[in-house]
């Protein structure tokens, strides 16, 4: 059976040349006008990757990747747009798009960009679910850092495993909350006990109260069976409470009797249960301005909010980058059967260094999951990273990257860069600017000597594979080199 790609356009003619494209792929293609509807065929189609326009009226494509994400929904999404700005592109990336293209897309661009979005989609499940086979005890010790910041953070911690009082962990998305949780549980005198996870933006508003408190049989529509609900499977346990800021107002009122009294009253219920639980709960939200406006209890945000504890963002903690990324590596290394990812390299590590990672710990794990599967070579390289590239480089990015980690072996000294007047090393990943320094337009013979020059350091001389990537003759290639006034040697130059 093919493999199933949406595609969601709100104009109908590129609707129709993307279904052409896709199904000529060998895929299976399915259809949606909006951003409503790409969400509505998201839960019914199951695709298994997305094409989506990002400017559409109403919903528009980064609304509808922040609602994927809101509901825990991970699929690889290739954004486009006749619009390609570097804030775009930015805006994009940051909303968790997994590859980018402009319109109208090349048929190869099209099929490079979803089979590496299925190739890595594919893998995706079992490496992770093998990465991440959870131990008995997860612990402090687990939890990868270096930084003072994230020390103080995890000392917070430590101080709360000793005692069962209510626990707020406060950051914002992909900084490791859960982690917080599972290691305080893991130290904690509960550790042997249950540990019940629930998102709660994850939950339609209408099930909240059935999915925590439980419900019994046929105390609604669709309920055909009894259900015991998340506080009594976490009775002597630890219930962890992701998102707490998106629960209803009724959902809140019955959490705080919860919390207070240890009774919960399942829906249609005649009699309430007592519950022996940890709780622990986590928001990216500011409770306390939503108790401001009146979207959130003030008695249930002190009843929370007894120990607080806030886990810094990546981009105050960037001494732990490097770890963080040997940690995955590790764990992704073997990603690809037959394959093995050793390391990065330095260019490639000061690259990521450099990011500011909106989306946090998740984002930069998802990168290197990336590159690992992509991969040609044992070394993660600067080409390894093309959507990271892209957001610190803009649109020009984009459109000039080279295909990943197909450099020769004499790449790794090409990506290294030269020095500039001051001597500190400048990286230039492929990187070219369509406006002067003036702001106007550079004409194509400038753009065209500079990916000459570019590509001639990033394949390291090596003629023949330049004239190759750069899709001409090597005749050709050295008659724009003496156009460009250098001199070409007798036997074409290195190879």
């Amino acid at each position: 059976m093919s493999e199933t790609v949406l595609i969601v356009d709100d104009d109908p003619v590129q609707r129709r040349l993307l279904e052409a494209a896709v199904r000529k792929l060998g895929y299976a293609p399915v259809l949606a006008e909006s951003g409503e509807g790409a969400l509505e065929a998201v839960a019914s189609a199951a695709p298994r990757a997305m094409v989506l326009d990002l400017v559409m009226p109403g919903v528009d494509g980064i609304e509808v990747m922040q609602r994927m994400r809101r509901r825990g929904i991970d699929l690889p999404v290739i954004v486009q747009t006749a619009k390609g700005g570097i804030e775009t592109v930015v805006a994009a990336m940051r909303a968790g798009a997994f590859d980018f293209v402009v319109k109208p897309v090349s048929p190869e661009r099209l099929a490079r960009a979803i089979g590496d979005a299925l190739k890595v989609e594919a893998f995706e499940g079992a490496a992770r679910q093998g990465g991440r086979a959870e131990k008995t005890s997860f612990s402090f010790s687990d939890i990868v850092s270096r930084s003072p910041a994230m020390e103080r953070a995890l000392a917070l911690a430590r101080k709360a495993a000793a005692s069962d009082i209510p626990v707020l962990i406060d950051g914002e998305s992909g900084v490791g909350k859960e982690l917080i949780a599972r290691a305080i549980r893991g130290e904690s005198a509960r550790r042997g006990k249950a540990f019940v996870t629930v998102n709660c933006g994850a939950i339609p508003e209408n099930l909240v109260e059935s999915i925590l408190f439980g419900h019994e049989k046929g105390s609604f529509t669709g309920a055909t069976e009894r259900r015991s609900g998340k506080f009594v499977e976490a009775d002597r346990g630890t219930l962890f409470l992701d998102e707490i800021g998106e629960l209803p107002a009724q959902a809140q009122v019955k959490l705080l009797r919860a919390v207070q009294d240890g009774e919960v009253d399942a829906v249609g219920g005649r009699q309430t249960v007592k519950v022996d639980i940890r709780l622990i709960s986590a928001t990216n939200r500011d409770l306390l301005q939503q108790v401001r406006e009146g979207r959130f209890r003030e008695d249930l945000f002190y009843r929370l909010n007894v120990f607080p504890i806030t886990v810094p963002p990546l981009r105050d903690r960037k001494e732990d980058i490097p770890l963080l990324v040997q940690h995955f590596i590790g764990r992704f290394s073997n990603a690809v059967p037959g394959k093995r990812i050793s390391g990065i390299s330095a260019e490639a590590l000061e690259v990521l260094a450099a990011y500011d990672w909106p989306g946090n710990i998740r984002q930069l794990e998802n990168a290197v999951f990336r590159a690992a599967v992509l991969s040609e070579g044992e070394v993660l390289t600067v080409a390894a990273f093309p959507q990271i590239r892209a957001q610190m480089g803009g649109l020009a990015a984009e459109l000039s990257l080279p295909e990943e980690n197909a450099a020769a072996p004499a790449q790794k000294e090409a990506e290294s860069g030269t020095p500039d007047e001051t001597g500190r090393r400048q990286l230039h990943p492929g990187l070219l600017s369509a406006l002067d320094e003036r702001g106007q337009m550079r004409t194509l013979e400038a753009v065209e000597h500079e990916m000459i020059r570019i590509a001639i350091d990033h394949y390291g001389g090596q003629m023949s594979e330049v004239a190759r990537r750069l899709g001409i003759g090597r005749s050709t290639l050295y008659r724009k080199l003496r156009e460009m006034g250098h001199d070409v040697p007798k036997n074409g130059g290195s190879e």
